[in-house]
Parts: structure tokens; sequence; C-alpha cells
């Protein structure tokens, strides 16, 4: 069954070959659904082709979604795909982890109350108490998980059984500063998204503006990726620059990096929520 619209969201990815465009356009026909957005990326030294549909049902017509997919399913098997369908209308539920620094947090709140962005926050968790209040005042479950060495192992076996508990699609890391352990990492493939500045490995450990500042540094950036088991290296899904100069004081970078890691990780989160976003190896391939 769809929900309310009853638009789908198609996506897959597979090797290059003749007649796939047609082959999909076709089973949509087939389902009475409309095509109303398209959008497709064709590797051609890695040989691997990526589209991204989103489809509505043809006016007065009644698709059943579970039909499509049963038919796509031998197309996808002919073509050699990985592919997913789901209604438009289906909303991610996020868990959003953060430590002290709060922009990215207020960030991602006020977007997704305001509809900017497709997801529902079913927790906020963070390792300090500072951000609790926050989270009642939007009526969201905040959970405290202290994490210390003695206590690490422990701190996230209680973040995965909360993640199993709530059914959460993605993890949205808004400055949290923990290291996920590889275990968790390679669990969550796909659905841990990150955000730091731009100076790594240049400016490491505190205060980075501060440091990039005494070097005189032209650009102020952050980077949103997916988190893998290289720390802060994994595939990147969106990233955010300005110019700066002399003129620009210690705290003037503190505060044109804090609104390009706002930015840079709402719109990573975006295009996550709206399945644009496919792995591709170490990167990513975004059809916007």
């Amino acid at each position: 069954m769809t929900t309310g619209s009853g638009e789908i969201i198609l996506t897959l990815d597979c090797p290059e070959d003749l007649g796939i465009v047609h082959a999909v356009s076709g089973t949509l026909l087939d389902h009475e659904y409309n095509i109303i957005e398209q959008s497709q990326y064709d590797d051609r030294v890695a040989e691997r082709f990526f589209l991204r549909i989103q489809a509505a049902p043809a006016r007065g017509s009644t698709p059943d979604l579970e039909a499509l997919r049963e038919q796509f399913g031998g197309v996808a098997e002919r073509f050699g795909m990985r592919w997913r369908i789901e209604a438009r209308d289906v909303r991610p539920r996020v868990l959003v982890m953060v430590s002290k620094f709060e922009h990215c947090l207020n960030d991602l709140l006020f977007r997704t109350k305001s509809g900017d962005l497709p997801i529902d926050i079913v927790a906020i968790v963070s390792n300090h108490l500072d951000h609790q209040r926050l989270a009642e005042w939007h009526g969201i479950p905040f959970f405290h998980i202290p994490v210390t060495e003695a206590t690490k192992e422990q701190a996230e076996a209680e973040l995965q059984d909360l993640i199993d508990r709530l059914s959460v699609d993605l993890v949205v890391l808004a400055r949290y500063m923990q290291v996920l352990s590889d275990a968790l990492a390679s669990r969550m493939t796909g659905r841990v998204i990150n955000i730091h500045h731009s100076f790594l490995p240049s400016f490491k450990g505190a205060k980075p503006y501060h440091q990039a500042h005494a070097r005189g540094v032209k650009t102020v950036g952050a980077t949103a990726h997916y988190v893998d088991s290289e720390l802060d290296e994994g595939p990147i899904i969106a990233q955010r620059v300005v110019e700066v100069d002399h003129t620009y004081g210690p705290d003037d970078l503190v505060a044109a990096g804090r609104d390009n890691e706002c930015r840079a990780l709402s719109e990573a989160v975006r295009w996550h929520a709206e399945c644009r976003v496919f792995l591709h190896g170490s990167k990513t391939v975004v059809l916007r």
C-alpha cells in the first residue's frame, strides 16, 4: 500500500547496459505511474549507471506498491541492480548525537520543525547534559549516555540498543565529539552522517580555528560525510566553503565555520532523506 500522495522514489545502480531506462520506465507505465522527476549519471570510468526517479500515480489510478516491487524485482535481476522503491511520504527516523557545541543541533531542529528537512527526529543522545532542556522544549526524548575510557564499550552497547528499539534509519553526529567503533560504523554503513571543519588534517585538536588564524588561512569550510572505519575520511556527501582574509579574527572564523557546518550537514541530511545519495566505493554520487 502507498501512503499520502502515493508518490514513490525509485533508486538504483547497476553495471552499464542498453535498455535500462526503457525497462524501468516501462515497468512504471505498467503500474500507472507518471515520472515527475528523473536524474541519472553514467560513470564511464567505473562502467556503472545510477538512476533516481520520483513518480506519482496517474490520475484516477490505484497502484499497488507491493505489486510494483514484485515486478521490478525481475527487472533488477536482469540488469544486476541494487535498488529501492520507497513511498515518498515516509520520513526517515533520525537519531541526533551531540556533545557541547549546539549550533548544528539547533539548525537541524529548526529546519525539521519548519519542514525544510523531511525527517523525524526521534531522539537526541549526548555524552553531556547541556542540551536536555532544548530537547525537552522540542518534545524529543533525550538520552544521556556518558562516555569514558572505562565505559566506552558499555556506552556504545546502550547506543546500539537505542537505535534498534527506536527503529532508527539514520544517525546524525551533530558535532558529537566521540569516536564510534569500527564495529558500529560497519554495522551502520551508509546510515551515519558526520560533520567536521575543513582544516583536517592540518589543524587537529583544540581550537582549530585559532590555529588556522595563526596560519593566515584564506578559506573556511566544512565537510559532511558518511562514517566508516577511517576517522573523518568517509565518503563525502556535501561540502561548503567561504573565502576569508586577514581581517577575520579567530571569533570571525569560528562564526563562519559554524555557518558552513550547519549548511553542509543539513544538505547532506536532506539529500540522504530524499534518497539522492548513492555510495560508490570510497565516494558518493549525489543526484540532485
